[in-house]
């Protein structure tokens, strides 16, 4: 977990960076919200008996083009959230969150749509004793992500501007810890915004072909790593380890196109096969089943700056052991420490079920 936290706050700290010469205008942003849990697994539909409230609470540094990246995505903002979330539901308890975020800008700068990403704090989390009903939520901390679409106007009254729109947010242990059934709340959302200075520097214009970019394939290779459990609560944590390589083509300055393969070594898995053979289950397992997969992938690299969102889905082409299907997806959260050197946090699944979340270092030639 302190790995976990380090890291994220390493990637908050490389969003945040910037240079001295440009203008440092700051926005302050505040949103009561009202939700719902949607019920995504009907496992937790008995947990879903009142309606969310929070609030969130945000700083922004707005860009104006100083860098070529803040052209190429419409000046957008970026900057640091937090969230208080109250689940409405004493088995699900409350929620306390610190983000990372960008904002991008659509319509004239009236639409605004918010990406963040950081780590929560549950005040009440599983326990077999005095929680056992909340299957969602196996530990206190829990990685987070929420999407905001907003009308935005600003400068409304002096610096003072409205917001509101439609948001979702979503709480997971990456099934490090069982039972991690998560949760995504919809929410609707108003709020105000102030200025700090209400005297906005010159857009630097956008210059045509902007985005072009030609480059040759390159090629990867990379580490992951993390513990999980086998999804029995009680079960343990094991580690596991990923070998991969790839290759990319990068379109432009923004996306690139992957295509990858990997091995993986789980201990949590090997932990499950030795269960389902000795606990009479009668399904056919032995014991001496290979634990270990391999795995090809196609994925989509979105570059923001340093900062990349890696989408992938793949599919076994080793799988002696039956275990939550053939396909598999990731979302990662990259950054590029050196045009070569990169580290991610991400989130392997089968479909919406959760199987680890890995911690990865990588190299690209």
């Amino acid at each position: 977990m302190k790995k976990r936290i380090y890291l994220l706050l390493l990637c908050m700290h490389s969003v945040l960076i910037a240079q001295d010469k440009e203008p440092k205008n700051f926005e302050l942003d505040v949103q009561n919200f009202y939700g719902t849990v949607l019920k995504h697994n009907p496992d937790i539909s008995h947990l879903i008996t009142g309606h969310p409230t929070g609030v969130i609470l945000s700083l922004n540094r707005k860009t104006f083009g100083k860098k070529e990246w803040e052209r190429l995505y419409n000046y957008p903002d970026y900057g640091i959230s937090f969230i208080h979330q109250d689940m409405d539901n004493p088995e699900l308890g409350e929620h306390y969150g610190l983000y990372a975020h960008y904002n991008f800008y659509f319509f004239k700068r009236f639409l605004q749509f918010r990406v963040g990403q950081g780590i929560s704090y549950n005040t009440n989390p599983y326990d077999a004793d005095d929680n056992f009903r909340n299957i969602a939520y196996g530990s206190h901390f829990l990685s987070s992500t929420y999407l905001l679409l907003s009308y935005k106007k600003e400068n409304l009254i002096g610096g003072l501007g409205l917001q509101g729109g439609v948001g979702v947010i979503h709480y997971s242990n990456g099934n490090t810890k069982s039972p991690n059934t998560s949760t995504n709340t919809l929410t609707f959302n108003i709020g105000l915004n102030y200025q700090f200075n209400q005297k906005e520097p010159m857009y630097v214009t956008k210059e045509k072909g902007l985005r072009k970019k030609k480059e040759p394939f390159g090629f990867g290779f990379y580490l992951r790593s993390g513990v999980s459990q086998n999804g029995l609560i009680g079960s343990g944590q094991y580690p596991f380890y990923t070998f991969g390589g790839f290759v990319d083509k990068r379109l432009n300055k923004k996306s690139a196109l992957q295509l990858g393969t990997e091995l993986f070594i789980s201990q949590a898995l090997q932990r499950h096969i030795e269960f389902r053979a000795t606990g009479g289950f009668n399904d056919g397992t032995t014991g001496d089943e290979d634990s270990k997969r391999v795995g090809v992938y196609f994925g989509h690299e979105l570059r923001i700056n340093k900062v990349s969102v890696i989408t992938q889905i793949g599919a076994y082409v080793y799988y002696p052991y039956d275990f939550e299907g053939v396909i598999y997806d990731r979302l990662a959260l990259q950054y590029y420490f050196t045009d070569n050197f990169f580290g991610s946090i991400s989130v392997k699944a089968h479909a919406a079920k959760a199987e680890s979340a890995e911690f990865t270092i990588g190299y690209r030639l």
